[in-house]
């Protein structure tokens, strides 16, 4: 009809058809154009995104770079030491006078002949390979590998926390989604009601209150519907910042993720997962073992150090002096006395760094099994929810069913009948909250055994 309408038009003016179809084409090719790109998204392609775009776990990889640098300059510590120097040095020629016991009168005894000496040139060459230390180098590796050993744990803890996140940006664009489409779905039906109670009224079968209440309904459903709508626009940008697409991309989610069958185990099995899994309880434990190695390290400064030594030495004086192949091997031995009184403070610091992680470890693990029953129990509450739920939208469908036939026998009022159709919307609505909300408290769960990385 649209097209017809502006062929008239075009015909009017003196166009003809295919000039008036080109023109329709180049007017409406912009509106084409500007067309939004639209994503469909599983969960776990939108876990994948979100792993490779996230700055928390770019972090962290720079920090298991930092460790391992570490590492790898504790294990250097066992390398010989080498340094060169050398100089050159000019001089102007020195006047040397001896003063001895011979007559002070007689000037020209104590005049003597020296070789013009106004350079000097020469290198030195030493090496020091370490022997022993007292175990500073060796329990220097252990403690360096230990706390590497945390830093990664810690970068599996925030790969967890990441996917945890996105499940709950997931989650949240899928119920914002559905609630547009269920708000969506209640105006077009009010709003056929409002049609049909227009008619109505204008055949004098209906109060004009009745209509007002009516169309009020569908005002207060088209406000709904704007909040919804402002709330799916939110949680997109959220989403789309998340996996690195461009913050106008609409993403259509995948409801099945919402409808698989989910293994429950028992809490006791929970609990175990927990305190073998949690990568916060491992990385724990290293660098409890690294405080632990930190007192034997203390302990090294007592004892001396052994190394051996080489050098070389050359020099040239013009005039005077020349030296070549002057080379020395030898052992070299070294200890701090004032050890014997500094080190106690140290052993000290030490044993209570250890002291104090075995007591963060013992408080974490009370934690942890505190966290694990609470998220089991909020994941079984959110399953009986959602059969209720089930069985609410069944008792909201059967109610509406039953008013409207009351209504349409005038049996009821208005009210009650526009009572029954938002019982129903809100009983949709809360229906698909709930099953999202079984996800989210199922992947809590598992994030909080340690093991939701190995179920994506």
């Amino acid at each position: 009809m649209m097209f017809r309408s502006l062929e008239k038009e075009f015909m009017k003016k003196g166009f003809n058809l295919p000039v008036a179809v080109v023109f329709l084409m180049l007017n409406l090719f912009p509106v084409f154009g500007q067309s939004q790109d639209v994503k469909s998204l599983s969960l776990k392609e939108t876990i994948d995104l979100s792993l490779k775009n996230s700055h928390l776990l770019k972090a962290s990889a720079a920090r298991n770079d930092q460790a391992a640098a570490q590492v790898q300059q504790a294990l250097d510590n066992r390398l010989p030491n080498a340094t060169v120097s050398g100089a050159y040095m000019y001089m102007a020629n020195p006047t040397i006078s001896l003063k001895t016991n011979s007559n002070p009168n007689d000037t020209t005894a104590n005049k003597q002949t020296f070789p013009k000496v106004n350079q000097a040139i020469y290198g030195i060459v030493n090496l020091s390979l370490p022997v022993y230390s007292g175990g500073k180098i060796k329990y220097g590796i252990e403690s360096a590998k230990y706390l590497q050993q945390a830093v990664i744990l810690d970068a599996q803890k925030d790969k967890e926390a990441v996917i945890l996140n996105t499940i709950n940006a997931y989650i949240n664009l899928y119920k914002a989604a559905v609630t547009v489409d269920v708000v969506k779905e209640n105006l077009n039906q009010s709003k056929q009601q409002d049609s049909v109670f227009t008619r109505l009224e204008e055949n004098g079968l209906l109060a004009r209150n009745d209509l007002l209440k009516s169309e009020l309904q569908t005002s207060n459903i088209e406000l709904s519907l704007l909040d919804a709508q402002s709330n799916l626009k939110t949680a997109t940008v959220n989403m789309n910042l998340m996996i690195g697409y461009p913050e106008a991309t609409v993403l259509k989610i995948d409801s099945t993720d919402f409808n698989k069958t989910l293994a429950v185990k028992t809490i006791d099995e929970y609990e175990q997962m927990a305190l073998q899994n949690r990568k916060d309880i491992v990385a724990l434990s290293f660098r409890k073992k690294a405080a632990t190695t930190g007192i034997s390290l203390a302990k090294a400064d007592l004892f001396p150090a052994i190394a051996l030594t080489g050098g070389y030495i050359a020099a040239d004086i013009p005039h005077f002096l020349t030296i070549t192949n002057a080379v020395n091997v030898g052992v070299g031995l070294q200890y701090n006395i004032g050890s014997l009184w500094k080190t106690k403070a140290r052993i000290a610091q030490a044993k209570s760094k250890e002291k104090e992680l075995i007591e963060n470890e013992a408080q974490l693990s009370d934690a942890v099994k505190v966290e694990v029953n609470q998220n089991f129990e909020n994941f079984l509450l959110s399953q009986k929810k959602t059969d209720v739920y089930k069985k609410a939208v069944i008792q909201a469908q059967e109610n509406y069913r039953i008013t409207k036939n009351k209504y349409d026998n005038a049996l009821v009022n208005t009210t009650e009948l526009l009572d029954a159709n938002v019982s129903l919307l809100q009983s949709k609505i809360n229906l698909a909250v709930a099953k999202a909300d079984v996800l989210l408290a199922y992947s809590k769960l598992l994030q909080t055994a340690g093991i939701l990385t190995n179920n994506q």
